[in-house]
C-alpha cells in the first residue's frame, strides 16, 4: 500500500485538561484539529503511525514502539496517546507505532530518510502514515516565554502556506539562521514527511493554527489521493452494494471505466482471488483457481462477493465496516506442473499442491514466506495432506498480477 498521509500536528503538553489545567480551553480550535487527526488516522486502516519528533534523540533511525506511551518524549506521546484514545473511541484497534528523531544533519539527508520510509512501506506493502511532531515558532509575542523575533511569524506563515499548497519546495527555501531566529522545532520532521511524500499527490488542508501562548500550534493533513486500479474499484463497488442492498448486487455501469485497459494486460478468462483487509487484518479472502465465468470481470465480481460474506473463517461483512476496508485483485496465470521445489520462488510463483481430490493453493510474495519448501509445506497444511505424503503430491506453479 506504502504512506497514504502525512500530518502535521503539535505537542503541547497543556493540551490535557489535567496538564493545562484550563489553559487547553485557550487552544480549542488545535484540540478540535487534533481530534480530527486522530479520528482520521484511527479510521483511516492504517497498519503503522511513523512519529518523527525533534525531541525522540537517536538521529535518523525509526525504531518500534512497544508498550504505552509511558516513557516517550512528548512530541512522540501525544500524538499516539490521541491515536489510541481514538481508535478505542471508534471501537477498532490501533496501528503499530515507530518514531524518530532528528539530526543535525542536511535537510537533504532528513528528506532521503523520509524516503527510505515510503520505501519501507512500499516493500511491506502496509499502508502508512507519518507524522510530523513539531510546534511552530516559540518567538511570537513580546510576553511569550521566548519573547518575540520578526522570523516567528514568517515562519508560521510560510508552514501554513505549504499546508494549504502542498508545496514542500517552500520548506527549503528557509535557512538555518532564519529558523535559529524563528525559534522553531517542527522544521525538520516536516521535511522528513515531506520525503515520505515524495512524488506522491497529495490533497493539502490546513486544520488550524493558533498562538495564543506565542507558540505556533498548527495542524494540517497531506493526504495521498490514490487512482483505485479498476478491478480493485470493481472489487469494491460490488462488495458495497451487496451489503447494502441486503445481498442484491446493483451493477454500475461506470464502474467499467478502466477495466478495458487493465484487461488488456490480462487474459479474457483467469482465475482470480479477492482479498479483503481490515486495519491489516484479513477479513476475507475467496478465489478461483481457474475460470468458471465467462470474464475475468464477472470473476471478480463473483469471487469479491464471496469473499465478503461466504469466506467461513469470517462473519458476514456488515455495512457499518464498509468505510475501513482495503482491497485487492489477484489475476492468476494459467498453472503450469512442475517437477520439485527447484522450479518455485514463493516470491515470484504460487503454488498449488493436489493429492487425489485434495487440492490446496498459495498466492506469491506473502509475508514471512520466504522457503519453496515452507511455501508447499503451508500449501499441503491447508489441503489436508499429511506430510508422509509429500512424495506423491502434484506440484504447479502460477503467477499473478496484483491490483491495488
Amino acid at each position: 500500500m506504502g504512506v497514504i498521509a502525512g500530518w502535521l500536528v503539535p505537542h503541547p503538553p497543556l493540551i490535557f485538561p489535567e496538564v493545562g489545567h484550563g489553559m487547553e480551553l485557550e487552544i480549542s480550535d488545535t484540540v478540535r484539529a487534533y481530534r480530527e487527526f486522530a479520528d482520521w488516522v484511527a479510521k483511516s486502516g492504517a497498519e503503522l503511525v511513523a512519529v518523527i519528533s525533534p525531541h525522540a534523540g537517536g538521529g535518523l533511525e525509526l525504531v518500534s514502539i512497544m508498550g504505552d506511551e509511558r516513557g516517550l518524549d512528548h512530541g512522540t506521546a501525544i500524538p499516539v496517546r490521541f491515536i489510541k484514545e481514538a481508535a478505542e473511541e471508534a471501537g477498532v484497534s490501533p496501528p503499530l507505532f515507530a518514531h524518530s528523531g532528528v539530526s543535525w544533519d542536511s535537510l537533504a539527508e532528513h528528506y532521503e530518510f523520509g524516503q527510505d520510509i515510503a520505501r519501507y512501506a512500499d516493500e511491506k506493502g502496509q499502508r502508512v502514515v507519518v507524522v510530523a511532531s513539531g510546534d511552530l515558532s516559540h518567538r511570537l509575542k513580546a510576553d511569550g516565554p521566548y519573547g518575540l523575533s520578526a522570523e516567528g511569524p514568517e515562519f508560521d506563515e510560510a508552514v501554513c502556506e505549504v499546508c494549504q499548497s502542498g508545496d514542500f519546495s517552500v520548506l527549503f527555501d528557509m535557512d538555518e539562521g532564519f529558523c535559529e531566529k524563528a525559534g522553531e522545532c517542527g522544521h525538520r520532521p516536516l521535511v522528513v514527511m515531506a520525503g515520505a511524500l515524495d512524488s506522491k499527490p497529495v490533497s493539502a488542508e490546513l486544520h488550524s493554527y493558533e498562538g495564543p501562548f506565542g507558540v505556533g500550534y498548527g495542524v494540517g493533513s497531506f493526504i495521498v489521493c490514490r487512482e483505485e486500479s479498476a478491478y480493485v474499484q470493481l472489487a469494491r463497488e460490488t462488495v458495497e452494494s451487496y451489503v447494502k442492498s441486503g445481498g442484491v448486487v446493483k451493477y454500475n455501469h461506470n464502474a467499467g471505466k478502466g477495466i478495458s485497459e487493465e484487461a488488456g494486460k490480462t487474459p479474457e478468462r483467469a482465475g482470480v482471488f479477492v482479498s479483503i483487509k481490515k486495519r491489516g487484518a484479513l477479513r476475507g479472502c475467496i478465489g478461483t483457481i481457474s475460470p468458471v465465468t465467462k470474464s475475468v470481470w464477472d470473476e471478480i465480481r463473483a469471487n469479491a462477493v464471496s469473499a465478503a460474506v461466504r469466506d467461513p473463517r469470517f462473519e458476514p461483512i456488515q455495512e457499518e465496516e464498509l468505510g475501513e476496508l482495503v482491497f485487492s485483485v489477484d489475476v492468476l496465470s494459467e498453472a503450469e506442473e512442475v517437477s520439485g521445489v527447484g522450479d518455485l520462488d514463493p516470491a515470484r510463483y504460487g503454488v498449488i499442491v493436489s493429492l487425489g481430490g485434495r487440492r490446496g493453493l498459495l498466492l506469491p510474495n506473502l509475508e514471512g514466506i520466504e522457503d519453496a519448501e515452507e511455501q508447499v509445506s503451508i500449501a499441503m497444511q491447508k489441503a489436508g495432506i499429511a506430510g508422509h505424503e509429500r512424495g506423491r503430491v502434484k506440484l504447479q506453479r502460477f503467477e499473478v498480477v496484483r491490483y491495488h
